[in-house]
């Protein structure tokens, strides 16, 4: 792919960069050697070769769900420094 001065303005503005005239000569530069990298990437073969999801071979430790009690009511009220019938009450923090 080949990446020119247009390419470089167009993916700025997207990217919402500004830089003046001097530096989008190094970006083009750069962003011609990512490219060129990223080819040089295809060439390899990887015929057989599964794609990660992870760069880990950690396996998650999942648990299976539980239904218990939850907090009762009155007990999750009962040391609130504020509170009216069935809620905290916070002060205001929105005009």
């Amino acid at each position: 792919m080949k990446i020119d001065k247009e390419t470089v303005t167009k993916i700025a503005h997207l990217a919402r960069l500004e830089f003046d005239e001097k530096d989008a000569d190094n970006m083009l530069q750069d962003m011609t050697a990512m490219v060129n990298f990223v080819e040089k990437l295809n060439e390899v073969d990887t015929t057989g070769i599964e794609p990660l999801t992870t760069m880990s071979h950690e396996v998650n430790a999942l648990r299976e769900d539980e239904v218990k009690n939850h907090l009762d009511h009155d007990l999750a009220l009962k040391n609130a420094p504020s509170k009216d019938a069935d809620y905290f009450r916070v002060p205001k923090v929105l005009e």
